[in-house]
């Protein structure tokens, strides 16, 4: 085995794990912690991909401003440990049956569906690819005022989560 080929299993093990360790975690701030080892594991899958820049991204916006964002909402609303309640009937016996039948059901149409079979035979992969110096040019010329207003309304966003976690005097 490869050295890639080990570091994309050990990299899906590890955003798997946390995946798992974000659901099942009781205190919220052990669940944004889990998020950010996803969110660094999948970074590390975009690079074994050959896309730098995503991953790139994914470090910066998503672990970096995003991660910050929540836990500085966790540490604002002083979240303690979560109550547990147990499972309700329909949920256990109907809904891991369902869940588990659409997961198969969309495996069955990926497969099914043209871009599966590109991507299994490999021809996907001869398509043209975007330099990061392009997608810069793009997202800072056409798309300059959906990024502005995405940034605006994250401003406003964070302006009303501190206007509501006052406390009245």
């Amino acid at each position: 085995m490869s050295v890639p080929i080990i570091l994309f299993f050990v990299c899906a093990l590890l955003a798997v794990a946390g995946a798992v360790l974000l659901i099942l975690a009781r205190e919220p701030i052990h669940s944004a912690l889990a998020l950010v080892l996803v969110m660094m594991a999948l970074a590390v899958l975009y690079l074994l991909l050959g896309a730098p820049f995503v991953a790139a991204v994914q470090i910066i916006v998503y672990a970096g401003a995003i991660m910050v964002l929540f836990v500085f909402v966790i540490m604002l609303l002083n979240a303690g440990v979560e109550e547990r309640t147990d499972f309700s009937k329909i949920a256990k016996w109907a809904g891991v049956p369902l869940g588990f039948f659409l997961l198969l059901l969309i495996a069955h149409f990926l497969a099914r569906s043209s871009i599966g079979t590109a991507i299994a035979t490999g021809a996907g992969a001869a398509a043209e690819q975007a330099s990061t110096r392009e997608l810069s040019v793009q997202l800072f010329r056409q798309y300059l005022f959906p990024f502005e207003a995405t940034s605006i309304l994250i401003l406003i966003a964070i302006l009303g989560a501190l206007v509501l976690a006052r406390k009245d005097e």
